[in-house]
């Protein structure tokens, strides 16, 4: 019996140790996902003190005040009111933001896949007054090691960072392909579908040529990878009323009825006859880049950028003639650029964000010769967009915010500067 009994454990353990030979354990360095519960995020909006631009992004100005995206975490509030002292007056933290838009006493603001509704008629008591769930695109914050790969489960919540951890794996040795840990790269995450001086009523906020927030009337526009939501925004409960298909835009432009669209192809004209149902009624053609466009007078002035994530090599401003019903376009002019970004344009004077060579400033007067016309250029920063208005120019850069007198355009003077600590 003994000897049976023996007999019995070591067949016992050969079964055991077939089922396990194939089980490898290894260990591997991955980024990890830093997690942030949804509760948490639509919780976490507050208002503090002001505090320095670190990484200033899109720009909104409306009564005396300018609002300036630090992107992915809030908004600055600057008093303007005395052009040659601006105030840093406040912060709004609003984690994952990256664009704004503002209607009245209403400011509408990225934080991550929502917008959130903040009541800004009191800027000692900013409070959050509503919020649209679950509408924008969600992108993953840059990876702490980009030669690792990474592992992540969304339905964990918002992912906010990453840090770097070893990590014990188990795996098959008839399934498992060596290294192959080491080279995850993450994959789209299942996220939710998805400016300037609107027409219509209401007093809305006129923000830059970089913006994909929009308004008009009382309806706001969201670009959402190819669709085009629209909420309105004086309805009981603030959401989703219709949902436009369109193809992959990048900037938009609201002016006289319509909504210009910056594509990495051209430009989209699209009429605002019935706001709810924006209809496509002309395009125009160019190389493949980043382009954002403002219009004025019915002259659109598209700049290209390449070298970027939208392809292409093409650096250049374009001067597009538009006929009286928008729906006809004429290429004017072209003129190469450095590296373009946003633009502006008021009266006869066109101020054009180029990048590292900085903010250039041209006399409209004659389409075909704007190299001739240039009438100032500030060479010294690194220019991104910018708000002309009242003859005061509102521009933004990776060096902070910088802020101009062009009443006279032959001797236009910066006024003040906002500078960005650059820490260490």
């Amino acid at each position: 019996m003994k000897t049976l009994g023996n007999l019995s454990l070591f067949f016992l353990a050969l079964q055991l140790w077939a089922s396990c030979a194939d089980t490898h354990f290894i260990e591997t360095d991955l980024n990890v996902p830093i997690y942030m519960d949804f509760e948490t995020m639509r919780s976490a909006f507050a208002t503090s003190t002001a505090r320095e631009l670190k990484n200033p992004g899109k720009i909104c100005f409306k009564d005396n005040l300018l609002f300036i995206v630090e992107v992915d975490e809030g908004i600055h509030v600057i008093d303007v009111s005395d052009p040659t002292a601006p105030r840093n007056l406040s912060f709004l933290s609003v984690g994952g933001c990256k664009d704004i838009a503002i209607r009245n006493q209403s400011l509408y603001a990225g934080n991550y896949v929502d917008v959130a509704i903040l009541d800004i008629s009191d800027l000692s008591n900013v409070t959050e007054s509503g919020r649209i769930k679950d509408v924008l695109s969600y992108n993953l914050p840059p990876l702490k090691d980009p030669s690792l790969g990474c592992e992540y489960d969304l339905r964990k919540g918002l992912i906010v960072g990453w840090e770097v951890k070893r990590v014990k794996r188990k795996t098959q040795s008839s399934s498992y392909p060596e290294g192959d840990w080491n080279n995850l790269s993450p994959s789209p995450p299942a996220a939710s579908p998805g400016g300037n001086l609107g027409g219509g009523g209401g007093s809305i906020g006129q923000t830059g040529s970089m913006a994909r927030f929009g308004l008009y009337d009382h309806y706001l526009y969201l670009m959402i990878d190819n669709s085009l939501l629209i909420c309105d925004v004086e309805a009981s409960t603030v959401g989703i009323t219709d949902k436009v298909y369109i193809n992959y835009f990048e900037t938009m432009f609201i002016h006289d009825d319509h909504i210009f669209f910056g594509a990495p192809n051209g430009m989209f004209v699209y009429s605002l006859e019935f706001p709810t149902k924006p209809a496509l009624i002309s395009s125009y053609s160019h190389v493949r880049s980043c382009d954002p466009v403002v219009v004025q007078d019915h002259y659109a002035y598209i700049t290209m950028r390449g070298g970027s994530a939208c392809g292409g090599s093409a650096n250049q401003l374009d001067i597009v003639k538009l006929s009286d019903d928008y729906r006809e376009t004429e290429l004017v002019s072209s003129y190469l650029m450095e590296e373009p970004y946003g633009l502006g344009v008021d009266g006869n004077t066109l101020f054009v964000c180029d990048g590292p060579g900085g903010l250039k400033v041209y006399d409209l007067a004659d389409k075909n010769k704007l190299k001739e016309n240039q009438l100032a250029k500030f060479p010294s920063i690194q220019a991104y967009d910018v708000i002309p208005t009242g003859n005061y120019l509102f521009m933004i850069g990776q060096d902070g915010f910088y802020l101009y007198d062009y009443s006279d355009p032959k001797d236009i003077k910066r006024l003040s500067h906002i500078p960005v600590n650059k820490g260490t």
